[in-house]
């Protein structure tokens, strides 16, 4: 990985799912958002902002699916065309056959390693304070929050939040 900033797991999770696809002998479909910049899809094929694409090796040729993009050259109406779509545009990934697949949702911007959020989780030492793992630490039974019998605050348990 070249930059700082971590990657996509869009593209890695699009290409296992077509091999899985593909072993099982089904038809790998995709959804795209035609909207996106960067798309280069037949536009008379674009209902309400998306396009279904088929995908199965008789339908394309010369199909990539790199880290940025996925491309192939497939015939619509007779005529030849060449189709780019960026990762960001790919909307699902699916079997045509049963349905089966997986649709990605608007991925969080992911914080470079350069510059960690302040607000995650973070590792912290933990010193040993004669309580089993897992032990309350607190009146009434809570994980967390409370003070040591020194006086000094305990640290709460790390939560993951969804933030949309």
């Amino acid at each position: 990985m070249s930059s700082s900033r971590p990657e996509s797991s869009r593209p890695y999770l699009a290409r296992a799912l077509y091999q899985w696809l593909l072993d099982n002998d089904l038809t790998p479909y995709i959804v795209v958002d035609a909207e996106q910049p960067g798309v280069e899809v037949p536009r008379q094929f674009v209902q309400n902002g998306q396009i279904v694409l088929n995908l199965s090796p008789g339908a394309v040729r010369d199909l990539f699916m790199e880290n940025e993009a996925l491309g192939f050259s497939a015939r619509f109406g007779g005529q030849p065309m060449r189709l780019m779509v960026p990762t960001s545009a790919l909307v699902a990934i699916y079997a045509r056959e049963n349905g089966v697949g997986m649709v990605f949702g608007h991925e969080p911007v992911l914080a470079s390693a350069e510059a960690p959020s302040e607000e995650g989780p973070s590792l912290t030492s933990v010193e040993g304070d004669g309580e089993a793992p897992g032990a309350p630490r607190s009146e009434g039974g809570e994980q967390g929050g409370g003070e040591k019998a020194d006086g000094t605050p305990r640290k709460r348990k790390p939560s993951l939040r969804v933030i949309k």
